[in-house]
């Protein structure tokens, strides 16, 4: 025997026009406000709360949350609002990450210092063997490393 009271709730078609209508318009909302620069940190937190409603208007109604246990309501909505938390942190760190690098946009070296320390080092022994000679080509190539 089931003791708990569990029975559907049957929603006007109005509710889910209006909910819909609603989901919609935040939809615009939020193809409007990307057109609007208000600064990448203005724009992400109204984009993400935007998202954040949207999805709870979808869970309340749609997934019936708003009548079923409040407790089951208060979990979802908790772990909706954790996760968009989350995400907004995240956001921020890889939005400000290019800040603490020190080599950003420097031109990098051709050559690795090992290899620059190889090339003088030829070059030396071979100016040494060239001055050494008297201009014969009989004097042995320099040692590859």
């Amino acid at each position: 025997m089931d003791t708990h009271d569990h029975h559907h709730h049957a929603l006007p078609l109005s509710m889910y026009i209006g909910v819909g209508a609603t989901l919609f318009i935040l939809t615009g909302v939020t193809v409007v406000s990307a057109q609007i620069d208000l600064g990448s940190t203005a724009n992400l937190i109204l984009a993400m709360s935007i998202a954040t409603l949207k999805a709870s208007l979808v869970a309340l109604f749609f997934m019936h949350l708003l009548y079923d246990s409040k407790l089951y309501a208060f979990i979802f909505s908790v772990g909706l609002f954790m996760l968009t938390a989350f995400i907004v942190i995240t956001m921020f760190d890889t939005m400000r990450r290019d800040g603490i690098y020190d080599h950003r946009a420097v031109k990098i070296q051709q050559e690795a210092g090992f290899y620059k320390d190889i090339h003088e080092a030829a070059a030396a022994e071979a100016a040494a063997v060239e001055a050494a000679g008297d201009g014969e080509h009989d004097a042995p190539a320099p040692a590859a490393h």
